[in-house]
């Protein structure tokens, strides 16, 4: 089936589990193809992202799997024999994305026109540089059984190929690439997605490919930068584009990430063991009743702002931005805006701040989460307390006290 086409130049197309698109005219292509046909080449005729796998279960397609990894010259040429593409002039980008889900993006200026088409997934394999990996391709046998290890790697993979009407320099042509990976982590970064493999922001996943495209012809550009309006243009559609395949590839969309749930999942947290470390410090009825109520007290945008900050005041301390002398002083204040939130009485702020700086502040990480979870308890002991005879039943039943907050 045929999606689109653009300035004369290319042709998209879907079929089954493939996108491709179809060179027209000449192009300059730099793509991360594993096969003889990634890096550099002016003698492409065909682009094609590819769904090897399902993203769960990727066991069924084994097979394919392996094949990518292990053999990217028979991929490339079992692919584009299913598909009647020749295969020697075909770059490959695989991915467990649904291609379905790909998502086209077209921006122009002038006579300048970038078009991006990008698949995306990131709950199983989003991923911030410099994360701890087990991937490795040895020299000798030294390391033998570590190359394995790539097998098992989890599905979650953001692609994209990017077509531009003007020639590009060599080294324009990776400076794009450095732009739209730029606007990719942006993106993420937007989304709040955490890594998968640290308690950090993913900057992308573990298996992300690219393609650029470029038009020979004409006058040649040399700089593809945030400077430049190509670069801009290269931004704007990578960015946009990685937006819309999560969105409905993952359903993650801003509104979407609207929830206390969305800062506090990377430090392994899930919506059980919150309800669960919070219940820890309140009375079993308001426990059972902070669960019952769970979505709402967790999305309300108040809370979720209070919780955001306080996790981005930790990422802050963590990357030496503000000094370890204030983590106490830092942490209980805005520990006492979820407390706030919480309970609706930012009036008590002052007195949370004061129960809070009484316990353990830590930015270890169970020791973090466990100052989260009393800070919500503070907040929702009240919430529905009368306001002249407050009690806090904040460092609850696991201490077996009460305090009260006059």
């Amino acid at each position: 089936m045929k999606l689109a086409e653009f300035y004369g130049g290319i042709e998209l197309y879907r079929e089954e589990k493939m996108v491709y698109a179809k060179l027209m005219t000449p192009h300059r292509v730099l793509s991360t193809c594993r096969s003889s046909a990634g890096g550099m080449h002016d003698d492409l005729m065909y682009l094609y992202n590819h769904q090897s796998c399902e993203p769960a279960g990727c066991h069924m397609n084994a097979r394919m799997c392996r094949l990518a990894m292990e053999s990217p010259e028979d991929y490339r040429r079992e692919v584009a024999d299913r598909h009647n593409l020749p295969f020697q002039k075909c770059a490959t980008l695989g991915t467990a994305a649904n291609m379905n889900n790909a998502a086209i993006c077209h921006e122009r200026f002038c006579d300048l026109e970038v078009v991006t088409i990008c698949t995306g997934g990131v709950e199983g394999n989003a991923g911030r540089a410099g994360d701890p990996a087990s991937y490795y391709e040895p020299q000798d046998d030294s390391a033998k059984g570590q190359k394995d290890r790539g097998c098992n790697m989890r599905p979650g993979t953001i692609n994209a190929m990017i077509f531009i009407n003007r020639e590009l320099t060599p080294g324009a042509m990776v400076a794009a690439v450095i732009t739209a990976t730029e606007a990719k982590t942006a993106a993420l970064q937007e989304l709040e997605v955490p890594s998968r493999y640290s308690d950090g922001l993913a900057t992308g996943t573990g298996t992300d490919q690219i393609a650029v495209a470029s038009e020979l012809g004409g006058n040649v550009l040399s700089y593809a930068g945030k400077h430049s309006k190509l670069g801009e243009l290269i931004g704007r559609t990578m960015h946009d584009a990685v937006l819309r395949a999560l969105a409905m590839q993952n359903g993650l969309t801003p509104a979407s990430r609207c929830s206390s749930l969305a800062y506090l999942e990377r430090l392994e947290i899930r919506q059980q063991e919150l309800c669960q470390g919070i219940g820890e410090f309140l009375s079993r009825d308001n426990a059972n009743l902070f669960e019952q109520n769970f979505s709402n007290i967790v999305n309300d945008p108040i809370t979720v702002a209070a919780v955001a900050a306080l996790v981005h005041l930790r990422d802050k301390f963590l990357w030496g931005v503000l000094p370890e002398s204030c983590i106490h002083e830092v942490l209980s204040l805005y520990g006492a805006q979820v407390s706030a939130a919480v309970s609706g009485k930012t009036g008590r702020s002052y007195a949370y701040m004061q129960i809070l700086s009484a316990l353990k502040v830590s930015l270890d990480k169970d020791a973090f989460l466990e100052f989260v979870f009393q800070a919500f308890a503070l907040g929702f002991s009240e919430k529905w307390s009368d306001p002249k005879s407050e009690i806090c039943e904040g460092a609850g039943r696991r201490d077996e006290e009460t305090a009260t907050m006059g």
